[in-house]
């Protein structure tokens, strides 16, 4: 194929749950975190892989993974995406990375009482 590899690259939106882990830097007191990440991958299970990978050398504990599709499926879903959004997918898919955009820690609360 003439195609080169890069032409193929996308970017997919993903969740991943994170549990706790020494030195992850999650707060004190969260029992894990949720974190959107944009993956580029030449296809979802790719981007999947590649962002385990990463969280993994980041010292943090992925336990699992929802995936969100590309942009062009997010926009068939109706998800209202932002520039600032789009403009995180652009840098992942340019730099063939990982970028994690947001991390919201848990909390257990029955433990706080």
């Amino acid at each position: 194929m003439a195609d080169k590899q890069k032409s193929r690259q996308q970017v997919y939106t993903l969740v991943v749950q994170i549990g706790r882990k020494t030195g992850d830097g999650l707060p004190e007191g969260a029992t894990g975190a949720a974190l959107m990440c944009y993956a580029s991958g030449v296809d979802e299970a790719e981007a999947v892989r590649e962002t385990v990978a990463i969280l993994k050398q980041a010292d943090t504990a992925p336990l699992d993974v929802t995936g969100y599709g590309t942009l062009e499926e997010r926009e068939a879903q109706g998800h209202e995406i932002d520039a600032e959004e789009r403009a995180l997918m652009q840098r992942a898919l340019e730099e063939n990375s990982v970028i994690v955009a947001q991390m919201t820690p848990f909390f257990d609360d029955e433990a706080a009482g």
